[in-house]
């Protein structure tokens, strides 16, 4: 005797066939974009900064791209993923994925810089103060310091080693890890 699937079965099946499909689909999308924004005044030219980085990836880590544009060349920047307390500019962004990276071995921070171009995970500047990077992130920090978890997390731009206390390119794009 073969067994004929109820109607009932059949629909189940359908439906779980479709979710499937859905979640699928759901997770190939591209993430949706972050972005940071602010404007900072120096030497009578006003900078219209703003940064871009995907709003979310996975815990374990991810490399990803961030663009930048409106920034002053003659400021170098570091781009990284940082603990963050506070708005823009309130509190230096610390620490940070990688710390500075010099040797290029993480991957986690990107020195942008009108002299950029000379060291691993360094660039220069396009024009109109533009930038894009690709940086590893994930959610341990290391030294308990967990994104979303013992602390808040943004990508963020902060002004390089040349200007360390200089809070006004501090630019944060929130991201959440999952």
């Amino acid at each position: 005797m073969s067994a004929v699937p109820s109607t009932r079965t059949v629909a189940r099946t359908s439906l779980a066939a479709f979710a499937a499909a859905a979640l699928a689909v759901t997770f190939a999308s591209p993430a949706a974009a972050a972005t940071g924004t602010r404007t900072v005044t120096e030497g009578g030219t006003t900078y219209n900064l703003s940064l871009t980085a995907p709003d979310s990836a996975a815990a374990s880590g991810a490399n990803i791209t961030v663009t930048g544009s409106g920034y002053n060349t003659a400021q170098g920047v570091y781009v990284s993923l940082c603990v963050v307390d506070g708005a823009q500019g309130a509190n230096k962004p610390s620490p940070c994925l990688g710390g500075q990276d010099q040797s290029g071995t993480t991957g986690a921070s990107h020195w942008v810089s009108g002299l950029g171009g000379g060291l691993p995970n360094t660039s220069p500047f396009g024009a109109g103060g533009t930038f894009s990077v690709r940086i590893h992130v994930k959610a341990d920090l290391g030294g308990g310091n967990v994104c979303g978890d013992t602390v808040e997390c943004a990508i963020v731009t902060r002004a390089d080693h040349t200007d360390t206390n200089d809070r006004k390119y501090d630019v944060h794009a929130p991201i959440n890890f999952v």
